[in-house]
């Protein structure tokens, strides 16, 4: 009997072994494809290289995007990973995945802060007021209810060029909960931009958050748990998403 469980543990220490040893000769393959790869886009920042689901294949994160890569560097791919069982976008998911952030350190004073039934629920939405997509999120978010939503104006001028200016007419206006909440759901005429950006404007502070976090398209939304979701979806995901964990107390003043 004891010799029997000295070769079981004997077995399980040479699997773990091999395994450590198979996981530090992927991370080498993944350290030297980074160098190669950084090496041939110098114009490109390549924060990480690591194996995909696929043998053989490595993700290459640029911080908003996944692509994959064979083992030699020689060959790129630019596109989604879908598990085919389950339907699921792969590459999606591990964009999402790698950008969660800790909800807390959000600036929640440059939000426009919306509380519906209690409350207890959070979640932050950066939007852009010309963006069909998030005019179709905020439609989903009208059935939520037992939620505080903190939007952050987002314009993105290079897709919308009169975002900007109904961003700052909304952040400006005398209700902003209400203006934007009108104008998203039903196209409700905005105030007039004024002539100067109002008190604590945080747009332009915005973009360089949205930098850091590397949002480039809207909406892209965070829940209380950190995670992150880039896309509209619908209100039956929004309710699953915010119940996946008890939310935090929100912070006086927020």
């Amino acid at each position: 009997m004891r010799t029997t469980r000295y070769v079981r543990i004997g077995a399980l220490l040479a699997l773990a072994l091999t395994r450590l040893l198979h996981a530090d000769e992927k991370d080498s393959a993944a350290a030297t494809l980074k160098q190669t790869l950084q090496s041939r886009f110098l114009d490109i920042r390549i924060i990480a290289v690591k194996p995909s689901p696929v043998a053989g294949l490595f993700e290459v994160y640029t911080g908003d995007m996944i692509s994959y890569v064979d083992g030699t560097g020689n060959f790129l791919l630019i596109g989604s990973l879908m598990d085919t069982r389950t339907r699921r976008n792969l590459t999606v998911d591990r964009v999402n995945e790698r950008n969660a952030v800790n909800f807390d350190t959000l600036p929640l004073a440059q939000s426009i802060k919306v509380v519906k039934g209690n409350g207890k629920r959070r979640m932050a939405v950066f939007s852009d007021p010309d963006c069909p997509y998030c005019q179709q999120l905020e439609k989903q978010l009208a059935s939520v209810s037992d939620v505080t939503i903190y939007t952050f104006l987002f314009p993105i001028a290079s897709l919308h060029p009169e975002a900007t200016n109904k961003a700052h007419a909304i952040w400006c206006a005398k209700d902003r909960g209400t203006t934007w909440t009108q104008w998203m759901q039903n196209h409700q005429a905005l105030p007039p931009a004024p002539a100067k950006p109002c008190k604590d404007d945080p747009i332009e502070t915005l973009h360089t958050l949205g930098d850091k976090l590397f949002i480039s398209s809207t909406p892209t939304l965070f829940f209380a748990n950190g995670k992150r979701v880039s896309g509209a979806i619908a209100a039956a995901q929004i309710e699953q998403r915010l119940n996946e964990v008890a939310t935090p107390k929100t912070a006086a003043g927020q």
